[in-house]
């Protein structure tokens, strides 16, 4: 995208989200919008809709195909717009700041409500297969065109629900809003465990141990654990990214629950010259 999210944001006008949701809403039929519909969809007479749409395509928000007929798709940053607006009229989202990572399943930003610093995490689940897909019909009843938003979509409510379950018993982030993909957390200023480098590596794996025990018990198994979803700090730690955590009374909550403490062990053995519980030992602390 030629522009940051902020700056495409702030200078698209009031028509311009109406169309944004025309676009959305018509995909829910075709998964390139017939131009002709998009007038009636945003309710703008048809020369200030082509305008709009021209403009939003040059601001990469929506992508354009001309070959059987002329139409329009939304693209991920056209989505972050949407789910940016809803939350900035609510009030969640009064500022939003730089880009903190860009990774193939979400993009973090900075952003501020009226009050506090937090986090914006834009869910990304299936966006790279899709751009990776070239489909050249239409999908009138076959709806796999819209999977992308609506696995991202689904990632973020997964994810807000289970933060709002596990928030005040386990060290995780406070979920504060949720709109489309977006989910907008409490900001942790912390160093991914994989990238840092601590005092008291076994104290931090007994902090990690002590909190996944504490998500077992309130029912829950995070299910993708590794140095990458641990944030360390002199403050403490938090335990980040849920959207396929999995409830205890999963058939295979306690394999996943396993294979979490393998992964958390292994990198502990690898960057560490310390004594380790064994994964059994491990295992049974979380369960006890």
């Amino acid at each position: 995208m030629s522009e940051t999210l902020a700056e495409s944001f702030g200078r698209l006008e009031d028509e311009e989200f109406r169309v944004l949701n025309a676009v959305e809403r018509g995909m829910e039929h075709n998964e390139w919008v017939p131009e002709e519909e998009i007038p009636g969809l945003a309710r703008l007479h048809p020369d200030e809709a082509e305008y709009h749409v021209s403009r939003l395509n040059d601001l990469e928000l929506v992508e354009r195909r001309d070959s059987r007929y002329l139409g329009y798709r939304l693209v991920a940053e056209g989505y972050d717009v949407l789910a940016l607006n809803a939350l900035a009229e609510t009030g969640s989202v009064t500022r939003l700041g730089g880009n903190i990572e860009v990774g193939k399943e979400s993009d973090i930003y900075e952003c501020a409500d009226a009050d506090r610093e937090l986090v914006m995490k834009l869910h990304r689940e299936g966006y790279t297969q899709f751009r990776d897909t070239t489909r050249e019909r239409d999908y009138t009843h076959d709806k796999g065109h819209l999977s992308w938003m609506y696995t991202a979509r689904k990632a973020a409510e997964a994810e807000y629900e289970t933060l709002e379950e596990l928030y005040g018993d386990v060290a995780v982030p406070e979920p504060v809003d949720q709109n489309r993909h977006a989910l907008v957390m409490s900001r942790f200023d912390g160093v991914e465990l994989r990238r840092a480098d601590v005092d008291a590596p076994r104290a931090v794996l007994d902090a990690v141990l002590d909190e996944l025990s504490q998500a077992w018990r309130t029912g829950y198994v995070h299910a993708d654990m590794s140095g990458y979803n641990v944030l360390v700090s002199p403050d403490g730690i938090r335990i980040i990214d849920w959207p396929q955590s999995v409830e205890t009374d999963h058939p295979h909550a306690r394999q996943l629950l396993d294979r979490d403490i393998s992964n958390l062990l292994a990198h502990f053995e690898k960057r560490y010259d310390v004594s380790l519980p064994t994964k059994e030992d491990a295992v049974n602390r979380v369960v006890q």
